[in-house]
């Protein structure tokens, strides 16, 4: 076996050295890629929005951390008519609209009534006739008593019989007994006049308390009955309302009546003026329950007049624990408590503005409720971050996760 020519290999260095700085290129390559890659993601994590949820900045009234209960109903008025006539008859005229106002005793319509209006004149007549016929009875009886005292002088005298003094003994009766029926018939005339008064008076439709208008039931021209009876024809021609006795008629819970009693101090909120709080009391409590519904019917009387205050408005009532100075009756700015951070040993809240979340220190005041009271720092309307994070910081980017009031 022949020796091997070891003088024919050689080690080509220059190759081992080229392939060499190529793997190390690329793994540079791949590790400036992983660093710009790691730099960019932090980067974006220190630049990209913060994902916040948050609510917004309200008002309250004291008064909620004084309520017993709360129950829901509706304005009514206490007294309330569906003004008609007793008579029937066309309407002829009405002198009223809804929202007037009007006295008792007024004139609000008029039927047609010239038929009674001439009875009533036939009667007034006959009251006349009937005093001229008494006038002209106590003439006759003055006569009789005259010829009556003729009679007796000459009777006594002899110079007429006693049949002839009997005569005018009989005709002085029947002057006076014309007196006592001239009388009775002027008391038969006087009430025929009386009856006819009522029937034209009946076609008057007069306003039976002061109140305002409600509703017109009518127009000129309708035919009215007391009853509606008539097909076409109408019974109230206005409703009307005395706008003084308004009141609440509350539903509450059966299980819940026993946190109302009479007299007690309520709050009252309308639905049409939710930005008012009308004081109230506890006026009566119907003594029967809604087998319905479960509910006993509260009627709180209205302690703050108001006259955008109208009947059939909803209403809520909170029923309350005792009387509320005034200094307790007004709004306040609320917040909820876990939107406030300690930060630098201030209380502050972050206000998102522009997408950008500002922080604001704030001055609180009593707990009412679940909300805290706000007495310097944030407005109405402004909105907070529900839960700041610890990392949140002032002019921090923020995107909303989601609002809730």
């Amino acid at each position: 076996m022949s020796e091997p020519d070891l003088s024919r290999l050689h080690i080509e260095r220059g190759a081992t050295a080229t392939r060499a700085k190529r793997r190390w290129a690329r793994a540079s390559a791949w590790l400036l890629a992983l660093i710009a890659i790691a730099a960019g993601a932090l980067y974006w994590r220190s630049t990209a929005p913060l994902s916040v949820k948050t609510h917004t900045v309200a008002t309250a009234y004291p008064s909620q951390a004084y309520t017993l209960l709360n129950a829901t109903g509706y304005v009514v008025a206490q007294r309330k008519a569906a003004v008609a006539s007793k008579a029937t008859g066309r309407l002829e005229w009405l002198g009223v609209r809804e929202g007037s106002s009007v006295r008792q005793g007024e004139v609000l319509a008029r039927l047609e009534n010239r038929d009674v209006s001439a009875k009533r004149e036939q009667a007034a007549a006959n009251v006349k006739l009937a005093q001229a016929n008494l006038e002209q009875a106590q003439a006759e009886l003055r006569e009789a008593e005259r010829a009556f005292e003729r009679s007796s002088d000459l009777l006594a005298r002899k110079y007429v019989s006693q049949a002839a003094h009997d005569s005018a003994i009989a005709r002085l009766d029947k002057a006076q007994a014309a007196i006592s029926g001239q009388r009775a018939a002027i008391a038969v005339a006087q009430a025929n006049l009386r009856s006819a008064e009522v029937e034209v008076e009946q076609t008057l439709i007069r306003a039976p308390f002061d109140g305002v208008v409600l509703t017109k039931n009518a127009n000129v021209g309708d035919v009215i009955t007391p009853f509606s009876s008539a097909l076409g024809s109408q019974a109230a021609v206005v409703t009307m309302a005395d706008m003084s006795t308004l009141e609440v008629e509350a539903d509450v819970a059966e299980s819940s009546v026993g946190k109302a009693h009479l007299e007690q101090p309520c709050e009252i909120q309308l639905d049409a003026l939710p930005d008012i709080r009308f004081r109230g009391v506890v006026a009566r409590m119907v003594p029967t329950v809604d087998r319905a519904k479960a509910t006993v019917t509260v009627k709180v009387r209205f302690v703050d007049k108001d006259p955008r205050v109208l009947p059939e408005m909803s209403a809520r009532v909170a029923f309350l624990s005792r009387e509320l100075p005034p200094e307790l009756r007004t709004r306040r700015t609320v917040i909820d408590p876990g939107a406030i951070v300690e930060r630098n040993g201030q209380r502050v809240v972050y206000i998102v503005r522009e997408g950008r979340a500002v922080e604001t220190p704030i001055e609180t005041g009593d707990k009412l409720g679940d909300w805290l009271e706000v007495v310097r720092g944030l407005a109405p309307g402004d909105k907070v971050v529900a839960t700041p994070p610890d990392q949140l910081r002032d002019g921090a980017s923020v995107s909303l996760q989601a609002t809730s009031g």
